[in-house]
Formats: C-alpha cells, structure tokens, sequence
C-alpha cells in the first residue's frame, strides 16, 4: 500500500511539480512586512540612511513608496538589503498606483526597478544619482502597448548580450507590460555570469558577463573605485528602485544558488 501511494505522489510531482519541505526552507524572505530594520535607505541629495520624506515605508504589509511629503524633483532613490548576495533567484511582486510626481521626468512614468550586483548604499556619494549597478526594469502599460517590462538597464555598467557588449543604455525584453494597479511577479536568476530575467513565472531576457562601464555618462559623481572599466561584477547589493512613480512590493524572497 505504502509503495503504491508513494508512486502515484511521485508521479504526480514529476507531472505537475512538487515543492517540498527542504526545498521552500531555501527560501528567504528579505521583506518581512512589518518594518524595514534590513534595508538601507539612499536617496539622492541626502545622506545613506536619511529616509527622505517617508519615501519608503511599511504600510497593510506592503513596502510602499510615496511622495506625499515632498516635491519630487530629482530625488531617484534606492532601498538596499543589508547584506550582498552572489549567486541567487530573486521575486519579488509589485504593483503601480497612485498618479506620478510632476516634478519628475516623463521617462520615470509608471517606471521601477530592481538593482543587482549594485555597490552599497554607504558608498553612494550624496548627490550621486544612481548606484553602479544593473537593473531589472520594471514599468506599466501607458495605454498604447508599446512598452515592454521586464528589461535591462545599466546605470555605470556594461552587459553582453547575444555575444557583444550591448551598446545602448536599456535592452528590451520579450513581454508586454501589464496595467497599472496589477500585481505581477518579476524574477532575477543570477548563476555565475548569466543572468535570466523572468516575468509572471515566463523568461523575458537573458543576458550575461555585467561589469563597471568607466565610460559611461549615466550614473554622475562616483568613486573612482566604480569607474573600473572592465571590472568584472560578479557579487554586489539588492535595491528596489524610488523613480517618482508611487509603487508597491511584497514578496520579496531570495533563494541562494550554489
């Protein structure tokens, strides 16, 4: 009896996937909805640590970035988990809402992002923009479904795609954004040199080798140290993006690869 109920479970697993106990422990959870005592904050014009405005904040157990205390100008800002992570799958679920800051750039309309492989928050000089770091764009449909969500930017950086360095700043992905105020769940898998991108649970880009671009004109006023042309990035921080467009988050997990 027992022999025949493990072959049906067994079968069942290899048809529809079956998480078990050990596998869903290696998981795990950055955001813990309660508070934000493991991340860093950085924005610019401000010092690390000074959380501008309430920018980021705890609310209904959702991380949420808001506006409502200040005129947003320029003020790009990032939160970063305390500790680097190399080899990794990330998700993390977020969703667009509320009206963008007029202040701010066209460009940044219903506009997001996840960093990887980005410095940290502490060596970020005050009026530096953007940390060195690639990342998983993330926007919402404007209406005329001509964007697509899910790319890759690269603030300082450089990205290999298809066997050359991509030249341009931002390298589209494969799926279509999705509308404002929708939950949608973007992945980052980052194994070795590789990276593949993920959209609702569907591979939207792949690319690899990311390193320091000292010749780019994005990011303004880093360290010499993030002006390596070349350097290879192989580790770094994990930031979820302030861009002038309120937006939540949750579910933010991490699964370490060996």
């Amino acid at each position: 009896m027992f022999k025949t109920v493990f072959f049906i479970f067994t079968m069942i697993c290899g048809l529809f996937g079956c998480v078990t106990q050990s596998e869903s422990e290696q998981w795990m959870t950055l955001f813990n909805g309660k508070d934000l005592d493991d991340w860093v904050v950085k924005i610019n014009h401000h010092e690390t640590g000074n959380n501008y405005g309430n920018t980021f904040r705890v609310e209904d157990g959702l991380l949420k970035v808001r506006y409502d205390q200040y005129d947003f100008v320029d003020e790009f800002g990032h939160i970063f988990y305390k500790t680097p992570f190399k080899n990794f799958h990330l998700r993390v679920d977020y969703r667009f809402s509320g009206q963008f800051e007029k202040g701010g750039p066209d460009h940044a309309i219903l506009n997001s992002g996840v960093m990887f492989h980005s410095q940290s928050a502490a060596s970020i000089h005050q009026h530096q923009d953007w940390p060195v770091s690639v990342e998983m764009q993330l926007l919402a449909d404007l209406g005329d479904g001509k964007r697509m969500t899910g790319n890759m930017c690269s603030p300082g950086t450089n990205i290999v795609f298809e066997g050359e360095i991509y030249p341009e700043h931002c390298l589209s992905s494969t799926h279509p954004a999705l509308g404002k105020d929708q939950w949608v769940r973007a992945e980052l898998v980052v194994e070795g040199d590789s990276v593949t991108q993920l959209i609702n649970g569907q591979i939207v880009l792949q690319y690899s080798h990311p390193t320091i671009d000292g010749n780019d004109r994005i990011v303004k006023g880093q360290s010499q140290e993030f002006q390596v042309d070349g350097q290879v990035l192989t580790s770094g921080y994990i930031a979820l993006q302030s861009e002038g467009q309120p937006i939540e988050f949750k579910n933010v997990q991490i699964k370490e690869l060996e």
